[in-house]
């Protein structure tokens, strides 16, 4: 077999992973993370609930994987709200720092508040390991090598938050994620799952 032959039979092999066996294995897990954690999701909406007074739920429009056309697909991300929508007299929302709530901080330093993005993975706007996706508002401040991030679906977390997170640069980052879509496979994404 030539090498050429090599290369063709990996890429084909990875982009069967990616495009069929990834996406059941997100299909199955947030599936059945839902049903495990669905008493410990009801207590936390009802928690914060009481605690926001309100709604408890954060939504938030970010870009997803690029479609047919080459442009990014936009979901709505949810998540648990640690904010409150508290104003000043003028009616303008106080600074995030004032927002964030004592539960709020919680819910972020334990995660908790990403515990309803299992929803985005279960109707594939989102998977388990993948580029995080970050504010609409980036896109067109990306450069073409950096918006290869979006040649796949984006992720609960990823190469750049196991290894890394918020001690890395912005560029440092976007070369990770870029990375990660030059090399998805099975074996990367156990191992970003382990790292994480």
């Amino acid at each position: 077999m030539k090498l050429s032959e090599l290369v063709s039979n990996k890429k084909r092999k990875m982009n069967m992973y990616e495009k069929y066996v990834k996406r059941g294995i997100d299909f199955i897990l947030s599936l059945t993370a839902l049903t495990v954690l669905s008493p410990l999701l009801i207590l936390l909406t009802i928690i914060g609930a009481i605690a926001m007074g309100g709604n408890p739920f954060f939504v938030q429009k970010r870009p997803g994987n690029k479609d047919k056309t080459g442009k990014e697909a936009i979901f709505s991300l949810i998540k648990f709200r640690t904010m409150n929508n508290k104003k000043d007299k003028n009616g303008k929302l106080l600074p995030d720092e004032v927002r964030l709530t004592k539960y709020g901080r919680f819910l972020r330093s334990t995660s908790l508040d990403e515990l309803p993005e299992l929803l985005n993975i279960l109707n594939g706007s989102l998977a388990i390991i993948g580029p995080r996706p970050l504010l609409t508002s980036y896109l067109q401040r990306y450069s073409t090598e950096q918006r290869r991030r979006h040649d796949v679906r984006p992720g609960l977390t990823g190469y750049a938050q196991a290894y890394g997170r918020n001690s890395l640069t912005w560029e440092e980052k976007f070369e990770k994620d870029v990375y990660y879509v030059d090399h998805v496979s099975f074996l990367f994404d156990l191992r970003i799952l382990f790292k994480t």
